[in-house]
């Protein structure tokens, strides 16, 4: 019997990370059976391990996958045609609040969902991890240097170590709201990021 089409193939795979984002994304890793990911997919039991070896196999493919997809998406935002890089920016946390909702996020959050609970049952998805949010961060840097270089912003310190801050702050209001339940912590965090990055004199 020949193999599959390889687009067959990716179809299969893909179906099965997109389900699994949506439903860890909702409700966590350790949570999630296979089964569950697996009949929402409408994929037999067996095919997955043609695809990915272990559950945490199937973890990193899915942060990678997510992490890809996200790193996209702000390179999409980024090179918004006339558009100042401040623009861009505020462009970029709009959509993180947008995406980053208390409620249903479709996925969309999973970096904040699952951050904290991979990062302490497995080394090879904390790396994972590590390495998305590294990526992300090198992004903000990049687009803080090139505002200052075109006169659009003005900040202190290293567009690296400003970077790391924002992103820590929006990390942090991701899981505020996710405990009270409404905006507030992303209008504070929005705040605080003007205060830090302001509009060059």
């Amino acid at each position: 019997m020949s193999p599959p089409p390889a687009t067959d193939t990716l179809d299969v795979r893909d179906k099965i990370l997109a389900t699994g984002q949506r439903i860890m994304g909702g409700k966590g890793f350790s949570a999630v059976g296979l089964n569950e990911v697996l009949s929402a997919a409408g994929v037999p039991k067996g095919s997955f391990y043609h695809y990915f070896g272990s559950k945490e196999a199937f973890g990193e493919a899915l942060l990678e996958d997510y992490f890809s997809a996200y790193l996209a998406d702000m390179d999409r935002i980024f090179s918004q045609p006339r558009k100042s890089r401040a623009q861009q920016l505020d462009a970029y946390f709009k959509a993180w609040m947008d995406n980053q909702s208390f409620e249903d996020c479709q996925g969309k959050c999973l970096a904040v969902k699952l951050g904290a609970e991979v990062a302490d049952l497995s080394q090879s998805m904390r790396a994972t991890l590590q390495r998305g949010t590294a990526g992300i961060i090198g992004r903000l840097a990049q687009v803080l240097d090139a505002g200052v270089q075109e006169g659009s912003l003005s900040f202190s310190g290293t567009p690296q170590a400003v970077a790391q801050s924002l992103y820590e702050l929006w990390l942090g209001a991701s899981l505020m709201v996710k405990i009270v339940r409404r905006r507030q912590p992303f209008d504070n965090a929005l705040r605080t990021t003007h205060s830090l990055i302001r509009p060059a004199a």
